[in-house]
């Protein structure tokens, strides 16, 4: 199926099929330690890019991630969008630069650090960020989709023992641990999302 599809718009296809499919998850997640509307908005911003599928298919690929982006932060809303976001225009940008030769994977320090930042957020905060250090340790180590895909999930399952100190999550203090903090949860889906598009239409 996936082979008569170019990459992003299949890409997309996958990202949005599995937030879909996610969305009553993510908000479940998210009215446990935070306002509830992460599904929501993960849904709501997945849908504008998904219709805009064939357009963006149709970009250089620096400039398709960097407008991926924009649509993610204006449409997603609270704290993710920005995130999410940040991460897309940040690999975009990097590969227009041709920092790391114009290679995607290379462009994904400098994009996951620019999340750090935006969010003022680092590792054990309870954040996707999490999940990001994770894929890109896996991911610079050339690990198999597969190997990416479930160390992602399982950072996100990580973040349930750990206490939120950044975002709304950081209110409850000690009562955010024990629930896994939906935008890892997210990072993690789409990841895996992706991982598993990639095996079977690997970029040439």
């Amino acid at each position: 199926m996936h082979a008569s599809r170019p990459l992003l718009p299949g890409l997309i296809e996958a990202c949005h099929a599995v937030i879909a499919s996610n969305a009553d998850h993510l908000g479940e997640l998210d009215r446990a330690i935070g306002d509830g509307d992460h599904g929501t908005n993960m849904k709501r911003g997945s849908e504008v890019v998904y219709a805009e599928r064939d357009q963006l298919g149709s970009l250089p690929l620096p400039e398709a991630l960097e407008k991926i982006g924009m649509l993610l932060v204006t449409t997603i809303g609270g704290a993710a969008g920005p995130l999410y976001g940040t991460l897309l225009i940040e690999m975009g940008r990097g590969l227009r630069a041709g920092r790391g030769n114009g290679v995607l994977v290379e462009t994904l320090p400098q994009a996951v650090a620019a999340v750090a930042r935006r969010g003022r957020a680092q590792a054990g905060d309870k954040t996707l960020l999490d999940v990001l250090y994770a894929v890109q340790r896996a991911v610079l180590k050339q690990s198999p989709p597969a190997e990416v895909a479930a160390y992602a999930m399982s950072a996100a399952r990580d973040t349930i023992s750990m206490k939120a100190l950044r975002g709304r999550a950081s209110f409850l203090g000690d009562r955010s641990i024990g629930h896994m903090d939906p935008g890892a949860c997210s990072c993690a889906l789409l990841t895996g999302s992706i991982c598993r598009f990639l095996e079977e239409f690997p970029p040439a």
